[in-house]
């Protein structure tokens, strides 16, 4: 396989169902700011759901971003690891940003607001998939990795995590 430069996202819904303390934290933060920044496209309160509140107000699509405000000292937190995201060995998978999605939520119930956050990595070089796992570096100095060996690990493929960026890495003339 020719290696590549990529970055993964894995996204992590949080519902009522959730269980963490982290994710009730999420969802009730998140929560509490979507009620109070809904209000300025819902004066008259009459909309309870965000889909509604699109529908109606297609400026509302700014709610995702606002509601995110509420949990960015949550994510502060996490020092830069996803939770619930391991490599082969246990260890926590690093990112460098995120995003915040609503997915819907009710001004009248707070058990159908849903949310997710997008953990994005920073470039990471693929070096081999081997069944439904990526043998990964931090490393992007292909050039040394030629000469030493570059510290990896293997990450397994599974639902909500993506490779959402992608650059083939031409051969050198020292592999050929």
């Amino acid at each position: 396989m020719q290696k590549a430069i990529i970055q993964l996202t894995y996204r992590q819904v949080i519902d009522a169902t959730s269980n963490s303390i982290f994710e009730k934290r999420v969802l009730h933060y998140s929560y509490e700011e979507y009620k109070m920044k809904s209000q300025a496209y819902n004066m008259d309160g009459n909309i309870a759901t965000f889909t509604a509140l699109k529908e109606k107000d297609g400026r509302a699509n700014s709610l995702h971003y606002k509601s995110g405000f509420a949990i960015g000292g949550l994510i502060d937190g996490l020092k830069n690891n996803m939770p619930f995201l391991k490599d082969m060995l246990g260890q926590n998978v690093g990112f460098d940003t995120y995003k915040f999605e609503l997915i819907e939520s009710d001004i009248t119930n707070m058990l159908l607001h849903k949310v997710a956050i997008h953990y994005i990595t920073g470039w990471l070089t693929l070096y081999e998939i081997i069944g439904d796992t990526l043998l990964l570096s931090k490393e992007n100095d292909l050039e040394a990795s030629v000469h030493k060996p570059v510290e990896t690990f293997m990450l397994k493929m599974q639902p909500g995590l993506s490779i959402t960026s992608y650059q083939d890495i031409p051969v050198l003339r020292s592999e050929q």
